[in-house]
């Protein structure tokens, strides 16, 4: 016979459980939902039947039998950037201080793996989700909220229905724009724009506010790209390499740090310099700008503190239904300047 020929062992039940630890049924259940009802010499002798037997509890029977769950979702829309990451570890940070479990699903910039994750959040009764949102997918977020679930939306819009915390993308576009101009830069180039994705659109108004400023002095061209991680960024810097020196822009703000990696290392291959003939800023302080060869300037979001901030909203919202009001906090960027964006005239052209 073969392996699969066997059939499987039942596993092991609340009832054996108690069997082995010489218990009241009753008393296994305090020990794994009330355990302060259990007197300590007791509870180790059940936990010591638990592990054991291999005994796992049935988390979904059991938030039926309290009516009460002690995890939440977060759905996040690309771990591959740190900026998601360093949210997540602030949401786990203030979930575990105030006794809840966070579960993390990455829908990786694809539209129905989010709503795969917020149907699996429901069917799994987490208590609330949190939601980093593919953009353009609002319907999905109002979709749950229809149905009850309490959804905080992280770097993204939330409109009315509920609590929202986001960075200012504006101020941090200005920021990078403004220090582009600062160290000599006269003609920016915005990459990474794209309309109907809020964020990218802040950034971009932004680096216009910055270039208004100058009453002509500097111009700005805006680049669309299908998506913000380094092969796009790639593409843009093979078509910005063909370009003569003087018609090529002389200053860069990148949506993400890793459009900026991306063009960054196309342009050294071909024989441009960064930042002696192009500054670049990138944007989110992703990891990728600390690990480059060249140190990248960039615009750090508060993604920490963002995850903190909406675990508490969210948390707040759980436990006291009839007091929350939903409330759309915004938290301030700030510019991280490194070598890719030194002044121009620092390096010999």
């Amino acid at each position: 016979m073969t392996q699969q020929d066997f059939p499987a062992s039942p596993p092991p039940t609340m009832a054996d459980v108690a069997t082995r630890a010489g218990v009241a049924l009753g008393t296994v259940s305090n020990v794994l939902n009330a355990p302060e009802k259990v007197a300590e010499a007791t509870r180790a002798r059940v936990q010591r039947a638990i592990d054991e037997l291999g005994f796992v509890p049935n988390r979904a029977a059991r938030v039926l039998a309290a009516g009460t769950s002690t995890t939440i979702g977060f759905v996040i829309v690309d771990l591959a950037n740190s900026f998601f990451l360093d949210m997540a570890r602030g949401a786990e940070r203030e979930a575990e201080r105030q006794g809840m479990n966070v579960l993390i699903g990455d829908s990786d910039l694809r539209i129905e793996k989010q709503r795969t994750y917020l149907r699996l959040f429901d069917e799994e009764r987490a208590a609330g989700v949190l939601v980093a949102p593919h953009p353009d997918t609002d319907e999905d977020v109002d979709r749950a909220r229809a149905r009850g679930r309490r959804i905080v939306v992280v770097n993204g819009h939330s409109g009315l229905a509920g609590c929202s915390v986001d960075a200012d993308n504006e101020l941090g576009g200005y920021l990078a724009a403004r220090h582009l101009i600062e160290t000599g830069r006269r003609r920016l180039l915005f990459v990474g724009s794209r309309t109907g994705v809020p964020a990218l659109e802040d950034r971009a108004r932004g680096a216009r506010r910055a270039v208004a400023e100058t009453n002509g002095a500097v111009v700005l061209s805006l680049r669309e790209t299908s998506r913000v991680r380094a092969e796009h960024g790639r593409e843009v810097g093979r078509e910005l390499a063909t370009v003569s020196a003087g018609r090529r822009p002389d200053g860069i703000v990148a949506a993400s740090d890793l459009l900026a990696v991306g063009i960054i290392e196309v342009l050294l291959a071909s024989g441009v310099s960064v930042p002696a003939e192009v500054g670049v800023v990138g944007y989110d302080d992703n990891r990728a700008a600390w690990d480059s060869a060249l140190p990248i300037s960039t615009v750090a979001q508060p993604g920490t503190e963002m995850g903190i901030a909406a675990t508490r909203l969210l948390l707040e919202e759980l436990r006291s239904p009839q007091t929350h009001r939903h409330r759309h906090i915004v938290l301030e960027p700030r510019l991280v300047p490194r070598e890719s964006s030194a002044p121009a005239n620092r390096h010999p052209r």
